[in-house]
């Protein structure tokens, strides 16, 4: 049924993949599909600190962010199933969408959380994603 399985975690916050996960990794196995088990490392859009000058956060916090995450798949992912580790540098939704095309993915499976006030005008990353994603999306709360 699906060839390509993106999933998307957030390794500071456990409950962006705690249920998630175990939905992606039964779908993977049914249909013998590859895992790609993907975080981002956010863009640095802070005034306060782009003011203190040039720092380079993409070349510091990713080498950090695939090591955080080659020890996720270690510790979660059965060794049976085919993945492959992705980790990006900035903004959470467009990176899970262009990566999504890249693979290209046939189910992207994502955590959603309960609606803030501040996602009635702006809108959450899982809502931005299932809305312009090009597949197949699993929101899991």
């Amino acid at each position: 049924m699906f060839k390509n399985i993106l999933l998307t975690v957030d390794l500071e916050h456990a409950d962006t993949w705690i249920k998630a996960l175990p939905l992606a990794l039964e779908t993977a196995k049914a249909s013998r599909a590859r895992l790609h088990v993907m975080t981002v490392v956010p863009e640095v859009a802070v005034p306060a600190l782009m003011q203190a000058g040039p720092y380079d956060y993409e070349t510091k916090l990713v080498p950090v962010a695939k090591t955080a995450l080659d020890q996720f798949v270690r510790e979660h992912v059965p060794s049976d199933i085919d993945t492959h580790q992705i980790v990006t540098y900035g903004g959470i939704y467009r990176e899970i969408l262009r990566v999504a095309a890249e693979i290209p993915a046939d189910l992207i499976v994502m955590a959603a959380h309960r609606p803030q006030p501040g996602d009635f005008l702006i809108g959450s990353n899982a809502e931005r994603v299932s809305r312009r994603a090009g597949c197949t999306v699993m929101l899991v709360r």
